[in-house]
């Protein structure tokens, strides 16, 4: 018999079988339809992108708080708008809030060029969503209550052991934490839109990236990234490529050179008259000050010295000794430095990136009062030195 004939047969007898069982097979082609529906759905389902991951997460709230670390910077600020623009068009709506304050020049000029409006919070209790999204850091911190946070979604650039209860994105190879926003927007398809100078962050259109928010989220990047020169990544170029066609330049400018506050300069002015040098390090306390965020302008301000390489300066203010590090000696992770220096220090805190760290000590610990011996400032001084030098 033939190839052809046998095939011949083959389908004669299996329309024949159809005919006698039309129950059976109408149920065997049923369940595999149902297979292959089941199939195309979870490879969708696996291969969703974070951006939309994060979304479908968030719009299971009627509404979310996005919460800003103390003190927020344009990172920490454009990040949380990019959140309450991932879900425009759902039914959750958001509230953008942060502790501590606004204060360093770039970070008021961010908020009043773009004409934002975020909310302030004192104590948890202040916290109006029923779900908490972290954005630009992983562990809420800076208010009373902090610690009781359980934030259903973390979006961050910086080392940390914080999560999400149902998302986390925590990316400490990226320079800034609006790349990971841009990167969300770029793999869903946004657009971008000309909405004006400000951001309506309860009226933008949805699946669009408007301005003002693309002009944010760039100069986030470059901020953290002092315009992408320092702790950047192939993402973070991509991004700000991404981010070029929808942003303002002219708005862009005018965050990024704001008028200079004279406390500021002040301060810069202290850190390099009491700078004390021991190349390729440096160490400069510049005693009390009144806005906190003249000190980390002030490490900026050093490390530009010829010969040094990384640098701390420390200030006071109101019973705390604050901390901001700097390096570009990649023998040198001044996080990790600073850390180290803070280790034994009841209630303090340090911490941060390669080229860019920070903390806090209370001064009475420092004078040897309450439950330890206590670090008097040279020695603190010898401290930061020795952990520059990688022998602490």
């Amino acid at each position: 018999m033939t190839r052809v004939a046998a095939g011949g047969l083959q389908i004669d007898a299996a329309a024949a079988f159809a005919s006698e069982n039309p129950l059976l097979v109408a149920g065997v082609a049923v369940v595999l339809l149902a297979l292959l529906g089941a199939g195309i759905w979870l490879r969708r389902y696996l291969n969703r992108t974070p951006g939309e991951r994060l979304r479908r997460t968030l719009t299971h709230y009627d509404r979310i708080t996005v919460l800003m670390h103390p003190n927020p910077d344009p990172d920490a600020m454009a990040s949380a708008l990019a959140v309450n623009q991932l879900i425009a068009g759902t039914e959750t709506s958001a509230s953008l809030q942060y502790p501590g304050e606004i204060r360093r020049p770039e970070n008021r000029a961010f908020q009043t060029v773009l004409d934002l409006d975020f909310d302030h919070i004192e104590t948890v209790n202040d916290i109006n969503g029923e779900a908490v999204v972290l954005v630009d850091h992983n562990t809420a911190r800076g208010f009373p209550g902090a610690e009781e946070v359980e934030p259903v979604a973390v979006i961050d650039h910086h080392p940390g052991n914080g999560s999400g209860n149902e998302f986390t994105d925590i990316r400490s190879d990226y320079g800034a934490c609006a790349t990971i926003f841009a990167s969300y927007f770029n793999q869903l398809e946004f657009e971008f839109s000309d909405t004006g100078e400000s951001i309506d962050i309860d009226a933008a259109p949805a699946e669009t990236i408007p301005c003002a928010l693309a002009t944010g989220l760039m100069y986030g990047i470059q901020s953290d990234t002092r315009s992408l020169t320092n702790g950047c990544e192939s993402e973070d170029f991509a991004a700000a490529a991404f981010l070029y066609d929808g942003m303002d330049s002219d708005l862009l400018n005018r965050i990024a050179n704001p008028q200079v506050d004279a406390e500021v300069l002040d301060v810069k002015s202290r850190a390099i008259g009491k700078r004390e040098v021991r190349a390729p390090y440096a160490f400069s306390d510049v005693g009390e000050v009144s806005n906190t965020d003249a000190i980390p302008q002030a490490a900026d301000e050093l490390e530009t010295l010829e010969g040094v390489s990384a640098v701390v300066v420390v200030g006071e203010k109101k019973g705390t000794m604050r901390i901001a590090g700097r390096s570009r000696d990649d023998r040198v992770h001044i996080g990790r430095a600073i850390e180290a220096v803070v280790d034994d220090i009841p209630m303090a805190e340090g911490g941060g990136h390669a080229r860019m760290g920070g903390g806090k000590v209370p001064v009475e610990h420092m004078a040897g009062l309450g439950p330890s011996n206590g670090v008097s400032r040279e020695d603190f001084r010898e401290r930061v030195f020795d952990a520059m030098s990688g022998e602490l």
